[in-house]
């Protein structure tokens, strides 16, 4: 794994924990604001923070650690902050075979890329080649759990764009980096 792309999913999940950590949710619409508009009591207390959000970052961490005392259970504790994460995965994970190497860099883009959909930011997607037609032109719709290849001639067999996930695309980017690290020492 390039140390860039789990530092940029180190720093994507240290955003989206700050983020969210400074920016409580205040309504049950998740908007900060006030209004003059009869409310009805509060059966139970509001949350602070988004819970979807912290539910995201813990199952983002649980499978790097389960990945990580999977491949080597001798590996020491995860560290305390957050985005030290995805450096103890790749240090403990360093000597373990090449599939349990290459799983480990693909669950580290893809959370980086889930990290970055949580916080909005559906931008991370356009950059990715069609797996099937390999053409740029990939979107991420709003509330959608999957990637769609807008070229209109990507079809599957019943004429509907195809999709793509985003541990296919995870898989893909990552094994397109040690294929291009093969060719290019040629």
């Amino acid at each position: 794994m390039g140390t860039a792309d789990g530092e940029t999913a180190a720093g994507r999940l240290h955003e989206l924990y700050a983020h969210y950590r400074q920016h409580p949710v205040k309504s049950a619409a998740g908007h900060s604001y006030i209004s003059s508009a009869p409310r009805p009591t509060a059966v139970a207390p509001e949350a602070l923070v988004d819970l979807d959000v912290v539910d995201h970052i813990q199952a983002s961490l649980r499978e790097v650690v389960d990945d990580t005392l999977a491949a080597n259970p001798d590996a020491g504790p995860l560290p305390a902050r957050v985005e030290g994460a995805y450096r103890w995965y790749v240090e403990n994970t360093a000597h373990a075979p090449e599939a349990v190497r290459q799983r480990r860099d693909t669950v580290i883009y893809r959370q980086g890329l889930e990290h970055a959909i949580a916080m909005g930011n559906v931008k991370v997607i356009r950059p990715h080649r069609c797996p099937q037609c390999r053409t740029l032109g990939l979107m991420w719709p709003r509330g959608a759990e999957a990637a769609v290849c807008t070229n209109r001639n990507c079809v599957d067999a019943d004429g509907m764009s195809s999709t793509w996930t985003l541990a296919r695309l995870a898989y893909e980017h990552v094994a397109g980096q040690k294929n291009h690290g093969r060719v290019s020492a040629t």
